[in-house]
């Protein structure tokens, strides 16, 4: 910016100048990362939600192939949300579809979402019978073949506060009694509630195949949940520089038991935090996780391809 004629001062910006400044930071923002450079050995992303994502299917897809990432798991959050994955999945032979209520959707069900902070805006409670009348809705869903996993479920103490726990652990425990008689892999989210998740699935007795999306226990829960044969998915927070404790636990999860995801357009991994998320940056992230675990990038993402066909049965 020119200075004064005086060479003493810089000259202020002008409102519109500041307006044009914050519109470009904006965009810079809101602008996708470039494509990393391509895996050699194609992988799955985990865990997405393409509905959530700016631009079509086709695209994601086409974007994500381009550098070796020719698999999606698409996850439903509520009934909506999962018959458009499962309806995805019957299209595209790329993507498989996981079905159920998020932990956090449950509580809206059943008392009610005067703020309308769910996609679907503002609901009256709705009580036991119509959280019953999902969880059926989910069940139904499950039994379709290109539905691979009942997910994400579990519990979050982050958004919902005491008054909606008692919804949230009887549909996690539904959740769980879907996933084994329809012999479905389950998909976990555990927010804040990692002894409440672990102990609901001693109880009830987990499925075979069991998946712990966006792992974020420290050392000693990645430990507990490789003794119990769980699937470890981690996601680009994995690389945020605060993330000590997830990297101390991608250090001592067991190969055969790792699993990447990104959780887009959520969880965009390092240098790129902040900017949309997208099944194809997942390899900014196996890099990353290949570098904690000492290992060379084919082979992490070798393990990873086989771990995440095993784990959804594909």
């Amino acid at each position: 910016m020119a200075p004064h004629d005086t060479g003493s001062e810089t000259a202020q910006p002008t409102a519109a100048a500041s307006g044009d400044s914050s519109k470009a930071v904006k965009a810079a923002k809101d602008a996708p990362p470039p494509l990393p450079e391509p895996l050699r050995v194609p992988v799955a992303d985990s865990h997405t939600h393409l509905d959530m994502q700016q631009g079509s299917v086709e695209d994601a897809l086409a974007k994500a192939a381009s550098v070796g990432v020719t698999t999606v798991v698409q996850v439903g959050c509520d009934v909506a949300g999962s018959r458009w994955a499962a309806e995805t999945a019957a299209a595209y032979e790329a993507v498989h579809a996981a079905v159920a209520l998020h932990p956090n959707e449950a509580p809206r069900i059943v008392l009610g979402d005067p703020d309308g902070w769910s996609r679907q805006g503002a609901r009256e409670p709705g009580g036991d019978a119509a959280l019953d009348e999902a969880l059926a809705a989910i069940d139904e869903l499950a039994a379709l073949p290109h539905v691979r996993g009942v997910g994400e479920t579990g519990l979050d103490y982050f958004r919902t506060g005491a008054e909606g726990m008692a919804a949230q652990e009887r549909a996690f425990r539904a959740h769980i009694e879907i996933a084994k008689r329809h012999g479905k892999a389950l998909v976990i989210h555990d927010r804040e509630a990692h002894a409440d998740v672990l102990r609901i699935l001693r109880e009830e007795g987990a499925p075979d195949r069991t998946v712990f999306h966006c792992f974020s226990g420290d050392a000693a829960m990645a430990e507990e949940c490789a003794a119990a044969g769980y699937f470890l998915s981690f996601a680009g927070n994995v690389t945020f520089k605060n993330a000590k404790p997830l990297r101390d636990a991608l250090a001592v999860a067991p190969a055969e038991l790792l699993l990447v995801e990104t959780d887009a357009p959520f969880l965009t991994p390092a240098p790129f935090r902040g900017r949309p998320n997208a099944p194809y940056l997942i390899p900014v992230t196996l890099r990353a996780m290949a570098e904690v675990k000492g290992v060379t990038e084919d082979a992490l993402a070798t393990a990873v391809a086989a771990n995440t066909a095993r784990a959804f049965g594909y």
